[in-house]
């Protein structure tokens, strides 16, 4: 602070035109090496010029009130009070603005009054020290902004692809389709709330059609822990399932059973359910009633009306095992318990949906 103090009182040495002219092309060569100390004269100048128009305009002023005074003692004038009529409509403004104005009025008179002759040495110094905090903090405040605006922007175009993920671990990790991230740059995804986040792929298996994504955007907050548990041991024929998934901006919910153990042409490492899915489930978790994760919806087949399969959950696990050399991801944990079990499905989902999200890919 030191520092700063001993700069701003060069600053206001040289604008000033106090320093001679050794120290002045000192100053100047500092000036043009360092960005913020010419913004700093720049600032300073300005500043002290507005002081300066003020307090010519406040003299101004001043006297032409005691000039108005001497002629209203004399007799020579006479003041009549204008009949004014402000319509009701703008009463509120004039006031909102004859507040902000005597705000603003008051805030420069102290400003002026502190700088005044008057004023020791050291409540100047003081005034600086407190001016120049503002500035860094406003600079500090600059930075948060601009890092809040670069940080996943709002993609401006859909994605070329959608689907749906959920997540497997509070920290950021979710799973989707294989085939819903295929081939993509860029992955956005999107909460019930309607925030963006950006996702990057670190795991796919194109014959389970799982994929593993992690959120990268800092502004992501993680969840401490999970509501439903993901279920290893195969579901049984016939068994109540639902789902939640985003074939539209919006969650949409959808219920059936479990069809077969077995997936396309008895394929042992899908389900088949029965039902009803869109584009845009693809993803999608399929819950048990108890409320564990006992697949991942995969899609239709397309020659036969309403067969959907689903990628069994223990594939997830599969999957993590794939990639636990990886450092960054060997600290994920998946939860296998659910603290959803035995209450009404209304409840179940009104825990559940904030976990689950919109996969955009670009």
């Amino acid at each position: 602070m030191t520092d700063d103090m001993n700069l701003m009182e060069m600053v206001e040495r040289y604008v000033r035109g106090e320093m001679d002219p050794q120290e002045m092309s000192y100053f100047e060569s500092l000036r043009r090496a360092d960005p913020a100390i010419d913004q700093l004269v720049v600032e300073h100048s300005m500043f002290l010029r507005q002081l300066n128009d003020f307090g010519d305009r406040k003299a101004f002023k001043t006297v032409l009130g005691e000039t108005h005074e001497k002629l209203l003692a004399n007799g020579e004038i006479r003041t009549e009070q204008p009949k004014v009529r402000v319509l009701q409509k703008y009463k509120r403004v004039l006031a909102m603005a004859a507040s902000i104005a005597g705000l603003t009025a008051l805030a420069i008179s102290g400003l002026v009054s502190y700088f005044t002759p008057k004023s020791s040495p050291v409540e100047i110094a003081q005034l600086k020290k407190e001016l120049n905090a503002v500035k860094i903090s406003q600079k500090q405040t600059q930075n948060e902004i601009n890092t809040f605006k670069n940080t996943s922007p709002r993609p401006a175009t859909p994605g070329k692809f959608g689907g749906t993920g959920f997540l497997i671990d509070g920290k950021g990790y979710l799973v989707t389709s294989a085939h819903v991230v295929a081939k993509a740059d860029s992955v956005y995804i999107v909460n019930s709330k309607g925030d963006y986040f950006k996702a990057k792929t670190i795991h796919v298996n194109d014959n389970t059609d799982i994929a593993v994504l992690k959120i990268t955007d800092s502004r992501f907050e993680p969840v401490q822990k999970l509501p439903y548990g993901i279920r290893k041991a195969k579901a049984d024929l016939g068994e109540q399932i639902f789902t939640l998934g985003y074939p539209r901006t919006e969650i949409v919910y959808n219920e059936g059973y479990l069809s077969a153990k077995t997936g396309f042409n008895g394929d042992t490492v899908t389900y088949q359910i029965a039902i009803s899915a869109n584009p845009g489930n693809s993803g999608g978790p399929i819950f048990n009633q108890s409320g564990e994760v006992i697949g991942v919806l995969s899609g239709k087949q397309l020659t036969a009306e309403g067969v959907v399969f689903s990628s069994q959950s223990k594939n997830i696990f599969k999957a993590l095992d794939s990639i636990r050399h990886d450092t960054t991801t060997f600290t994920i944990k998946m939860p296998t318990h659910s603290s959803v079990k035995g209450i009404d499905r209304v409840q179940q989902i009104k825990r559940i949906e904030d976990c689950i999200f919109n996969v955009m890919s670009y």
